[in-house]
Order: C-alpha cells, then structure tokens, then sequence
C-alpha cells in the first residue's frame, strides 16, 4: 500500500470510531484553522457569497455547511467513507452543500473549476507533487486557494527541509489510542517552492500559534491564487524527422469549452500532429483527433484558420490550426502519451499549455489571456481545407 493508501485507512478508522461514539458537536461559531481560537478565522476567506468553492478533506461538513450558509455554493470532498457517512448523516439536505467521496486529485481533474479552494488542515496529508498540478487547474484564472498546514508539532519538532512525508500522531478522542500518520510538513520557503513551481503565486503567509506557552504546536496559513494568464511550456529546439515540420492543432469547440489532453511530459494540448503525405490539412485534423481522443468528424467539418510559422532555433515550423465544431463520440485515450481528455471552459484553461496548441487557441481567439512564444499567423481569407 502506498503512504496515502495508508493514511485514507486510518482517517477510515478515525470516522468509523467517531460513529461509534455518537457525540454530537455543535456548529462552528467561529471558524479556525487548526488551533481553536487563535488565528484570523473565516475572514481569510474573503466574501465568498456566490462563489463555487472546494471544501478538501471536508471531514465532517462543519467548515463547508458554515461557507454554505452564507450563501456560497460548496462541495465538500473527502477520501474516507467513513468520514464521509458522518457528513451525510449531519447534512443530509444543507442548501448549497454538496458532499462528495473521492480522491482530491480524481475530482479536481474531473469537476469544473473553482472560484475558492480551501483546507483546513488536510493538504499536507497529500503529496504535494500529485496535488498541487490538480489543484492550480481546478482554479479558474484569478481563484485564489486557502490552506493550513502543520508547522511544528506538539512536541517541538519543526518543518522539514525536503519534500518528504514523515509520520505524525493521530489519535482516536476519547482514548489513549495513537495511529502513525504520514504528512508532508514542510518550511514556509518549501511551500512557495511548490506552489510557484506548479502555476500558482503565494500571496501571504500567517503564523498560527498555540495560545498557551507550554504547547510548541503550530500551523501556517498560506493564501495563493492562479494567474489570471495561462502559461505555456516551451517546446524543445532539437531538429524534427523530416516529415514532422508540418503539423495541425486540432481545435474542438463545443458548450463546454475546448478539448484538451494532457500529454506525460505535463502539459495540456489540442488533439493534432503531423500531416501525412497526400493528406489534406482537414483529413489529418480528422484522422490525428480520431487516433488520440476517439472523437469521429467529418472533413466538410473542419476549417482551416490559416497557418502559423515560428523557429526554434535552427528549425522553421510550421503549425496549420483547424477548427472543428462538429464530432461524436466521448474523448477517451488512445494513446499512450496522452489521455484525461476533456472539455476545459475557456474562461479556466488549464495551465501549462504546449506552445503550438498555446499558439493556435490565439490564432483562433486573439482574446484568450494566453502567454506564448509570438509566432507569425497568416489567417485563410475565407473557410478552406
């Protein structure tokens, strides 16, 4: 079993003795980030009526029935059933609640993006590397994300210099029983690290410290927000095979956004390649959408925007974007090296883009907030293939 694995069975155990123990705890009156009564509370929130906002490692639903109430629209996730069955029972029917049993990572690359994201206390039970690339394109462009984290335990023991789990103290209330649990407790500067590294900027950082002098226990509260421009990834200078100068970025519009994979080197792309030879630029825009996301078109459904030419280096590339506004099937991967193909609404594409998708999305639409390598387009005067 691997360390997350682990630790969803011990918060398992945690919800399924709180069950057993039947004890009713009221709803909040004031909001904190780990330490009761001590911190800046729900304030760092901001206004969040009318905000979609992400509740992770929602627990028992306390913090997300409480952001509910005051009018934001709140899906609570948590990865233990048992965690999960006592939030279901204590709200069974919250207006603007909605409570959801996954993996934080599974949803967040399958949902919508978010307005707000926020965590008290859970992130750090997450390896911050699978995390935190979910979690800056479950952002919209613009949304800001919230958490608490660990800083130095009870008995003094500070923050890590590594980006490495180390096992902490869980235990059952109302007993003398202690479970291991692996959490990622690292310094401030680690943090920033991570969370630049992966697209999003830190705004501020708060000390939270225990109120009482003979208890070292400390959190930090870390406020971040996702660019409101979309970066992209620079592709590599090395010379292409010789049939791989020409290529199409296959762009498919449809009510919910625009279709993008995500390839293993990270990045997120349209459907396209290269052009065989005797094809047409719509014939191999149909042929590369079909063989990577199993979307079927038609040729009389594509058209071709114009041609977009660049360098890199010593090689002169040349990308012919494509717009296809009618298909069928359900995206699916077909190919080993890219897949989770979706539709991304264009007011929240996810981040990094590869270059040529980057560069033929502003081809297409000047207006999308897009940051790439210029690139010189030459539009088609009139629809052609």
């Amino acid at each position: 079993m691997t360390t997350e694995k682990d630790t969803l069975e011990i918060w398992n155990t945690y919800g399924t003795h709180q069950i057993t123990r039947g004890l009713q705890l009221p709803e909040l009156d004031r909001w904190d980030w780990g330490i009761p009564e001590t911190g800046p509370g729900i304030n760092a929130l901001g206004e969040v009526a009318g905000l979609r906002v992400l509740d992770l490692g929602s627990g028992l639903g306390r913090h997300a029935a409480n952001l509910a109430a005051l009018g934001a629209k709140v899906t609570a996730v948590d990865a233990s059933p048992a965690q999960h069955q006592r939030a279901l029972t204590r709200y069974p029917d919250h207006p603007g609640l909605h409570l959801v049993c996954a993996d934080a990572v599974d949803h967040l690359r399958a949902a919508d993006p978010y307005d707000l994201i926020y965590s008290v206390g859970s992130l750090p039970y997450l390896d911050p590397n699978r995390l935190l690339p979910a979690l800056a394109n479950g952002l919209k462009p613009g949304g800001r994300l919230v958490f608490s984290a660990l800083h130095t335990n009870s008995d003094g023991a500070g923050p890590s210099n590594e980006v490495t789990p180390r096992p902490e103290i869980l235990r059952l209330p109302g007993t003398t029983q202690d479970h291991p649990v692996n959490m990622w407790v690292l310094s401030v500067q680690l943090w920033e690290d991570l969370l630049v590294q992966h697209g999003l900027t830190l705004d501020s950082v708060t000390a939270i410290d225990s109120p009482t002098t003979d208890n070292a226990v400390s959190y930090r509260l870390y406020t971040a927000r996702r660019p409101e421009r979309v970066p992209s990834r620079p592709r590599t200078n090395a010379p292409p095979p010789p049939n791989t100068a020409l290529g199409v970025g296959v762009i498919v519009h449809g009510p919910d956004g625009i279709l993008l994979g995500r390839h293993r080197r990270r990045t997120w792309e349209l459907a396209g390649g290269t052009v065989e030879p005797g094809e047409t630029f719509a014939e191999a825009a149909v042929r590369e959408l079909h063989e990577e996301a199993g979307l079927v078109a038609e040729p009389d459904d594509v058209q071709v925007l114009g041609t977009l030419l660049d360098r890199v280096g010593d090689v002169v590339r040349l990308t012919v974007p494509v717009l296809i506004t009618r298909c069928s099937g359900t995206p699916r991967q077909r190919e080993e090296t890219i897949g989770s193909w979706r539709f991304w609404p264009l007011t929240a594409l996810p981040q990094p883009l590869f270059v040529p998708s980057a560069q033929c999305l502003t081809a297409w639409n000047p207006a999308l907030p897009l940051d790439h390598p210029a690139a010189h387009f030459q539009p088609y005067a009139s629809p052609g293939r």
